[in-house]
């Protein structure tokens, strides 16, 4: 079977300035490659209905649009081909000197590939978009692709690919949950707005806070790795 995979991340700062926040977020959202154009024109039918044009982001939450967004959580939980993936990741115990040359940007990478490897099943095809980025080293996303395919040798991933947020509305409902999901672990923000939909997550899909879940868990999974190895 043939998936999209669509990735954003949330306080990416923290990996290379600890002190910003507590936690770094990367997240995806997966689904079939046959339900992409039906989500793209489903979405676009939520924007008409509130009159917003411009990009769905965590950081655009605003109470003008709150029903915007709590439509876009109703849409994710209540539609059956998209899941959703985040790694949550303890900036300041990521030690770049002793596992990634002192190197940031390659530490964020094999957290990118922690995110991806375990939802990657045999016989089937990916392709991965990622928000757009300059890197300094150039290749990294080639790199991942890779190391991904070696990895998972009876699947195959097809690329790993950038893309402007605002041309993906796959990246775009990314960001929003990552960022929903790693403002509740840094629990830093003061909008009524934000918390109210988080709450609302929690009160109406998850029946619980906000929490690290189990290995298996394929709708709403949340992976706070654990960097001295185990789940």
């Amino acid at each position: 079977m043939n998936f999209e995979v669509y990735c954003d991340e949330s306080s990416i700062e923290a990996l290379s300035m600890p002190v910003a926040h507590k936690y770094t977020a990367i997240g995806g959202i997966w689904l079939p490659k046959d339900f992409r154009s039906i989500m793209k024109k489903e979405l676009r039918e939520i924007r008409d209905r509130h009159n917003v044009k411009g990009e769905i982001k965590w950081n655009k939450v605003s109470k003008k649009h709150l029903t915007l967004y709590k439509e876009i959580i109703d849409y994710f939980f209540q539609t059956e081909q998209l899941r959703f993936r985040v790694i949550i990741i303890e900036a300041e115990k990521v030690n770049h000197i002793k596992f990634n040359a002192s190197v940031s940007e390659l530490g964020f990478y094999k957290f990118y590939y922690q995110l991806l490897h375990h939802w990657i099943y045999d016989f089937n095809c990916y392709e991965i978009f990622v928000d757009l980025k300059t890197n300094r080293a150039k290749g990294r996303l080639n790199d991942l692709k890779t190391i991904l395919n070696n990895a998972n040798l009876t699947s195959q991933i097809r690329f790993v690919q950038g893309l402007p947020s605002e041309q993906s509305q796959g990246i775009q409902i990314a960001d929003f949950l990552t960022g929903l999901v790693n403002a509740k672990f840094n629990q830093e923000i003061t909008s009524e707005v934000k918390i109210y939909l988080q709450d609302y997550v929690e009160r109406t899909y998850l029946g619980k806070q906000i929490s690290p879940t189990h290995k298996w868990e394929e709708k709403f999974n949340i992976f706070k790795i654990n960097l001295q190895g185990g789940w």
